[in-house]
């Protein structure tokens, strides 16, 4: 047995030894592994965005015991599904920039803020004044642009985290998302 396993590996190191000479063959060439494709679509990916749009008048309206002006936008895009897993971002942009709603000013000398309520394809513009001392208008002069980013597959770990477009500003959101202006 002692000697059949010895012959065994003798023959084992011989076929190795022949088979890994270093000529063996052509090389093959060394370079390039094909031609670059065309470049790739706008990267959006399912991201919805709408242009910089004025709403319509606001009109007075009571929200949950809170008094205040209100309007609204259509958002056509604006899908149950998206409603129940994606983000719904909204800005408005008036002469010193662009800025996330909601939005807490002191226009009309009163703090105040400005939020957005979102339902199935439409988003709702409700301003209220913070002291209930009446209502601060909503100027049909202002612009407002919403961003619909779809949920996707979750996350495999903790360290991939979703990133909080809440958080960012609107020129994050649109630089990560290489929206437009």
């Amino acid at each position: 047995m002692k000697f059949s396993k010895t012959i065994f590996t003798i023959l084992l190191v011989a076929i190795s030894t022949i088979s890994c000479s270093s000529d063996d063959g052509t090389d093959g060439t060394n370079g390039v592994d094909g031609q670059p494709g065309a470049p790739g679509a706008t990267g959006t990916a399912n991201v919805i965005y709408s242009a910089w749009i004025n709403a319509p008048t606001a009109a007075a309206e009571n929200i949950d015991g809170t008094s205040g002006m209100s309007t609204t936008i259509n958002a056509p895009e604006l899908s149950d599904e998206i409603l129940s897993k994606g983000t719904i971002l909204v800005y408005v942009s008036f002469g010193s920039g662009t800025f996330t709603v909601p939005y807490t000013s002191t226009a009309g000398g009163f703090v105040n803020t400005i939020t957005a309520i979102s339902t199935l394809k439409k988003i709702k513009l409700f301003r209220f004044r913070h002291d209930q001392g009446g209502t601060v208008n909503i100027p049909t002069s202002l612009s407002w642009r919403y961003i619909l980013i779809p949920g996707g597959v979750g996350a495999a770990t903790a360290k991939a985290a979703k990133a909080d477009y809440a958080k960012m500003s609107y020129e994050e959101v649109c630089a990560h998302f290489n929206i437009q202006p």
